[in-house]
């Protein structure tokens, strides 16, 4: 969690550094990307972490959330020669609610590639997967 919260940190003071705003729907898109580049790196931790309320969740679940992204990458990896690349697709957000529909792009070791859904929730001005 530490580490998430780091990266939004450092995400926002880059981009206010560099005098541009940057779009909330922006925001969620590299934020969505950033979590599921965890689960390529086998970062599985900072991958559930990603996760809204992730923090309140019972230590056990919160274990079967990790194995969980583990056996999604195994699984991966037989039958695609495992996820090798994501990319933003596009986003669509409402800015009201604080909710973003992020469709991002997977590219597997075999060359197939798939479209994904990752719904994301802004909280105190970090995004989060639902």
């Amino acid at each position: 969690m530490k580490n998430l919260l780091l990266f939004a940190f450092g995400f926002c003071t880059l981009c206010w550094s560099c005098g541009q705003s940057i779009a909330p729907e922006e925001v969620a898109a590299q934020t969505a990307k950033t979590y599921y580049d965890f689960l390529i790196q086998g970062k599985f931790e900072q991958f559930v972490d990603g996760r809204y309320r992730a923090d309140s969740i019972p230590s056990s679940y919160r274990e079967q959330l990790i194995a969980n992204a583990k056996m999604f990458m195994d699984e991966q990896e037989k039958a695609h020669k495992g996820l090798k690349q994501v990319q933003v697709q596009r986003v669509e957000s409402d800015t009201v609610q604080h909710v973003a529909n992020v469709f991002l792009i997977f590219t597997y070791g075999d060359s197939t590639r798939e479209e994904v859904l990752v719904p994301m929730i802004e909280h105190d001005g970090v995004w989060y997967t639902r």
